[in-house]
């Protein structure tokens, strides 16, 4: 397998009933570590920081780096980025080594002090790396719908078909989570996935920050595991009004959708689910 690349192949002894069959080939969902760094121009140069190691899936990286980045509050515009490119010199694989750089503009300031986090992050849990329970809101806001606009809740039944037929590594591996933007018309928009949930709503939201289509407050996220407090907080800071999960929030994400006033929904599955934030933009 090369760096970067997102499935690898190995080989497997099935067991059925009880018996063994022959060796047979498997594809597997990669995990690999990407570090993100942040480039600041200091006493005329620039120097560059580490701000995260996460475990990721390669695949849309400059995208993660730059919604983990606005989810963190770290940057508010695009405007702000100067470059972002993969760091290094390619590999003797010829792949790109696993450090994506972003480089900002002379007028954006950080503090490094206020962001109490740890470097290392790990593929399921986001946020372990966090020293207090107060830097978990991150400048989220309440949410602000531009139309304020209702949802029929036989909308929300077709979300995850739609998503199934697009996950395209899922297909081949099941194990990858993903995260996935409609419009109100359930048209999708974007999805991206990754083996870390928390890493593929960053590829989401960053490529909508990248885009300039920042706050996404048109738009209808679906999560395929559980809503998790982390996952509420980075759609609240992209100004997503709806969250659907297929599987259940936690009691602290339902606290804090409630707070900011997004709409959020569990166990869309099996033509049904369940509102516990938000009920008015579901008719």
């Amino acid at each position: 397998m090369k760096a970067g690349q997102s499935l690898a192949h190995t080989s497997v002894t099935r067991v059925k009933d009880g018996d063994l069959s022959a060796d047979l080939s498997d594809v597997l969902a990669v995990e690999e570590p990407l570090e993100i760094r942040v480039g600041l121009r200091v006493n005329g140069k620039i120097e560059h920081r580490a701000i995260s190691i996460t475990m990721r899936t390669p695949g849309a990286d400059l995208e993660l780096a730059a919604g983990f980045l606005f989810t963190e509050g770290i940057l508010k515009s695009p405007d702000q980025i100067t470059t972002i490119r993969h760091c290094g010199i390619p590999a003797k694989s010829g792949s790109l080594q696993n450090t994506v750089v972003v480089e900002l503009a002379d007028s954006v300031e950080i503090d490094f002090k206020r962001l109490e986090r740890n470097f290392y992050t790990t593929s399921s849990c986001g946020v372990c790396g966090k020293s207090s329970i107060e830097a978990l809101h991150t400048g989220v806001k309440a949410v602000v719908d531009r139309d304020h606009a209702k949802v029929p809740s036989s909308l929300i039944h077709t979300l995850p078909e739609s998503l199934r037929d697009s996950q395209d590594v899922f297909e081949q591996t099941g194990g990858l989570h993903a995260s996935a933007l409609f419009n109100t018309k359930g048209e999708l928009a974007i999805v991206r996935e990754d083996v870390g949930r928390h890493n593929a709503l960053d590829k989401v939201i960053g490529a909508m920050f990248l885009a300039g289509e920042m706050p996404s407050s048109d738009k209808i996220l679906l999560v395929s595991g559980r809503a998790s407090f982390e996952l509420v907080q980075k759609a609240l800071m992209a100004g997503i009004p709806i969250l659907a999960a297929v599987g259940a929030p936690s009691s602290l994400a339902v606290e804090l959708a409630a707070e900011f006033g997004m709409t959020l929904i569990g166990f869309v599955r099996d033509g049904r689910f369940n509102i516990y934030t938000g009920k008015p933009r579901i008719s």
